[in-house]
């Protein structure tokens, strides 16, 4: 039997055979101490963010477009970013990965090798190369210009995006170099790589790479906004008043204490109560804010609640639900396209660093939406279901957030 390949680097997934053909979005960190060698991120004057590359940023981006697939025919780039401190690529995979010698390899390999060619730019421009020594550059395919329109990315050649080559680093301040070369490599060790499933998540994934430079931007000049604000919202829920709740609203048998046991594991709790995490204006909490939660035996009465909450809105209250049944997405979807602010509730903590969609990012830097969680962050497969109980505790933190329960809107408040 063929000995199953071994994947070295970071983060694979071990059930999938990375030497054929798939889809790949790539994400690579430049070496820990670097800081932010490959660029920086500009607003320009005709309104777009960009990243304005250094020599080295300029040199990885040249070798990302011409030397992957001069090696590896099968292998193409599709939408890219090279931005300050790392880079996005989706590579298109249209057969079995094959080196141009005929051995057959593996996406590790690939990556491998454009790190070296990196490395070999990289210690040139800084000086860490012998005297007299040429890196090996491989040159753009007959025909093909040194860099193409691909995430986003202005159309100017290399060279206008690349400022003077950056000046080598004394000696004493750079950092451990690794290896026996003396050499300090470019990037970090592995890499990640998320394979999109179909064609709706490929698109979401190019749209992130295209946005990067933006979300960048606008974080570094919204930080009350847009980045992630731990602990410190008071719900004034007891993680008791939370499990009663639960045995009221759901069937026994999915109530088990081993599952409420579980929920309260996951929950964020500050002083006996449970907090939430945020991403957004807080300031829409001192608004008057109004639950949004659609139940089954209320569908017959839904058009009178969606036409209450609008209305509400419309008058300055802000609308909180965890929009998972389809009556609520409804409604806060018409909220958001009238303009109007509202509170989502996550169903999972936010990661150490955390980006919202670009559509949502956009929502909280013109502070019309605020994210929170109530739950620490725990990963979840694609598959992985969320259950009535877990719902249901999301419902009930909205309440307890605004104060009210949820049939506030049958009657005059």
């Amino acid at each position: 039997m063929k000995k199953p390949i071994q994947h070295s680097m970071a983060r694979r997934s071990a059930a999938h055979d990375y030497s054929r053909p798939g889809i790949y979005h790539v994400t690579l960190h430049v070496a820990e101490g670097m800081g932010q060698p490959l660029g920086a991120v500009e607003s320009r004057e005709d309104g777009t963010v960009g990243v304005k590359l250094t020599a080295v940023g300029a040199a990885v981006e040249r070798e990302l477009l011409t030397a992957i697939t001069a090696h590896y025919p099968m292998v193409a780039v599709d939408a890219y970013v090279v931005m300050p401190e790392h880079l996005h690529f989706i590579l298109m995979v249209s057969g079995n990965i094959v080196s141009r010698n005929g051995r057959a390899t593996h996406l590790g390999q690939v990556i491998a090798g454009f790190k070296k060619g990196c490395n070999r730019a990289f210690w040139a421009i800084t000086g860490q190369t012998p005297p007299g020594a040429v890196p090996n550059q491989t040159p753009p395919p007959p025909g093909k210009p040194a860099a193409t329109v691909c995430g986003g990315l202005p159309a100017a050649p290399p060279a206008a995006l690349a400022p003077a080559a950056l000046a080598p680093a004394p000696a004493a301040s750079r950092p451990p170099s690794s290896g026996s070369t003396g050499r300090q490599p470019l990037f970090a060790y592995g890499y990640c790589d998320v394979m999109p499933i179909d064609a709706e998540q490929l698109e979401t994934q190019r749209a992130y790479i295209k946005d990067n430079p933006r979300s960048r931007w606008l974080r570094s000049h919204d930080r009350d906004r847009l980045q992630t604000q731990r602990g410190g919202i008071d719900t004034a829920l007891s993680p008791a008043a939370l499990r009663g709740f639960l045995q009221r609203e759901c069937p026994p048998a999915l109530v088990a204490p081993d599952v409420l046991d579980g929920i309260e594991r996951r929950l964020l709790l500050a002083d006996g109560k449970v907090t939430c995490d945020s991403y957004g204006d807080r300031a829409l909490l001192r608004h008057r804010l109004l639950p949004v939660v659609c139940h089954r035996r209320d569908s017959s009465r839904f058009a009178q609640q969606k036409a209450r909450c609008l209305d509400e809105a419309a008058h300055g209250a802000v609308l909180v639900s965890a929009r998972i049944a389809k009556g609520e997405q409804e409604i806060i979807d018409e909220a958001v396209r009238h303009g109007f602010p509202v509170a989502l509730i996550a169903d999972n903590g936010f990661p150490a660093v955390y980006h919202p969609s670009t559509g949502r990012t956009a929502l909280c830097a013109e502070g019309r939406l605020l994210l929170l969680t109530p739950w620490q962050y725990q990963y979840r497969g694609k598959n992985d279901q969320v259950f009535v109980p877990f719902c249901k505790t999301m419902n009930c933190v909205a309440q307890a957030l605004c104060r009210l329960k949820d049939d506030w809107w049958r009657n005059n408040i």
